[in-house]
Parts: C-alpha cells; structure tokens; sequence
C-alpha cells in the first residue's frame, strides 16, 4: 500500500512537473531564431530543431507538448522567435500558421525607380536585383506585346514578403495582383495603350475624383493631334537617361526623348508608373468634356481647374501664380 502511494505521488508530481515546463517560457538564444517547417517535417526533426536553437529547452517537452495535442495539425513556413515561449505557445503558432512575414506597402503611381528604393528599404531585396526583374517584360508579353518592361504591370498594392521572397518571386506576384484588377476593370481596349493613359492620368491627378477629367483632357488632345505636355513624362525621360536632377529645367522640355510629351505628339512609348484601378477605370471610360488644359489649385486641395481654351487657361495660370506669391 505505501509503495503505491509512493507511485501515486511520484506520478503526481511528474505530472505537476511536465505541466509546469509545458506552459514556463524559455529563451536560450540570444539572437531571434528563424525555423523553417518544411512539408514532410516530423515532429521529432521539429523539436530536435526548437532545442538546438534554443527556443526550448529539450526536444521532449515539444514532444509531450505534441501528443497531448495529436489532432493539431502543424503547418509549413518560416517562424520567427524573438522572445521566451513555452512549449505549449510555440506548438500553437506553429498550428496557427503564424509565419513570419513583412508587408510591403507600394503606393500608387510609383515608377519602377521609386519602387526599388521602396522595396530595399522596406523588404531587404536588394533595388538592383528588384530593378533587373521589373526590366524584364516577359511576365507581360502575352497581354502587352510592345512592353519593354513591367512598368505599369506592377499593381500598387500591400504584399506580404517573406525572408526568402526573391525580387523575381515579387515582381510576378505584383504582375498576377495587375492581371486581377485588369480582369476587374472590364479587360477593355488595349492595355498598352490603357495602362500607358492611365499612368498619366495617376501622376497628374492627385484626387481620385479628378481622374476622369484629367483622363479627358489628354484624350481630347490625342484626338486633334495636341501634345500632351505632360510633365512627369519628361521626368520620366530623364530617369531613364540618369540626368534627372529633383526639378525639370529647359534641357529636360527640350529633350528628344520619345517619353518626352513636350517635344512628341501622342502618347509616350510605354507606362511611366504604376498606376492604381481609379486611374486605369479613368484611362478606359473618360468623362465626356470639352478641357484641353487643367493647373493646380493653389488651395492646397491637389484638386485643379479645367479650361477648355488656351485664354481660360492662362487666365487660371495667373490666378495660381498670384496666389502662390501671397
């Protein structure tokens, strides 16, 4: 009888033990440590893992941790450990499927310049790899044949970049997100010709209810053989010459450069950014107005005022410079 007493508290108190190391946190790293479940992982390959890392202290108490909760099912990823957890905490975000990703958030109607910038800062991918796959227009042939690059194609969106995600991995998720919202906005007219308007009206127009106007202007103007004047083309043509210096000067407006709308008639060869779905729904259904010209409010609003004469125009010109003078 006092034998199994003995047993009984014995068993108690063990039980009592592997509780308490089940829910105590550990940290034996210094580091954050990264894990990565593959698919086909086993439990034991985890766990030997988790304790040579650090994350636990012995690979039997993920195991015990495990067979109390058989029917969970473990998911593939990378994880990230920064902090103490216990057994139980690290086995229910592998469950949860809680991998470690950042978010890149690209604004609308960044150029393939800004977006390299972006994503090295934002996503540790390198600006140069980034650049050398968005030059690279295969991803986009089959829609857009004339394309030199992705420009345009790369969809303003928030992405989730995981630490392996290649340059090459994100431009074609960035296209797929382009083909989506393309498929969204009615598939109409040629998408060159749509996303290089559309990455005008994106630059040009600073509110969203604006779009349409200015998208009419520039239509209005291809229609009888108008330039275009449109500056962030310009800018855009000096980007790509590596002699763009913060602000356009003379030499810029008299640049033959065919992204140059100031020299060329029509539309520049291709997109100058990348422009979101209010942009591209503008570029394919105008409004219907006479404008030929707009400018900036100086109301600090972003909105402008349209003129459908070069006087109206000028007269709205003056107005802006006299009020910018105040």
């Amino acid at each position: 009888m006092k034998a199994f007493i003995a047993l009984a508290v014995l068993l108690v108190l063990a039980g009592a033990y592997v509780a308490s190391q089940l829910q105590t946190p550990y940290k034996g790293f210094s580091d954050p440590v990264f894990l990565e479940v593959k698919h086909g992982t086993t439990t034991s390959e985890m766990a030997g893992e988790l304790a040579r890392t650090g994350v636990i202290e012995g690979p039997w108490v993920f195991l015990v941790a495990r067979a109390l909760n058989r029917s969970a099912r473990l998911q593939a990823g990378e994880y990230r450990f920064a902090s103490a957890a216990s057994p139980l905490e690290v086995l229910r975000r592998i469950q949860k499927g809680d991998i470690y990703f950042t978010e890149l958030l690209v604004q609308e109607g960044l150029n393939i310049f800004d977006m390299a910038t972006a994503v090295e800062k934002q996503a540790a991918i390198r600006a140069a790899d980034f650049l050398a796959a968005a030059k690279n227009p295969a991803l986009i042939h089959d829609l857009d044949p004339e394309a030199k690059s992705l420009e345009g194609y790369l969809f303003p969106s928030k992405y989730r970049i995981y630490r392996h995600t290649t340059a090459a991995q994100l431009v074609k998720q960035m296209v797929g997100e382009f083909r989506t919202q393309w498929s969204k906005a009615g598939n109409g007219g040629n998408p060159h010709k749509a996303v290089t308007l559309a990455s005008l009206v994106e630059r040009e127009a600073h509110l969203h209810e604006e779009q349409p106007r200015v998208a009419s202007v520039f239509v209005n103007r291809l229609r009888i053989g108008m330039k275009l004047d449109c500056d962030p083309t310009t800018v855009y043509a000096a980007l790509l010459e590596n002699r763009y210096r913060g602000t356009i000067h003379q030499s810029d407006l008299a640049s033959d450069n065919p992204y140059n709308t100031y020299k060329h008639v029509g539309l520049p060869p291709g997109p100058i950014a990348n422009p979101g779905i209010g942009a591209i729904r503008a570029a394919l259904a105008p409004a219907d107005t006479p404008y030929l010209y707009f400018v900036a409010r100086a109301d600090g609003t972003g909105g402008h005022y349209f003129s459908e004469s070069l006087k109206k125009h000028l007269e709205a010109v003056s107005q802006y410079r006299r009020a910018r003078q105040k």
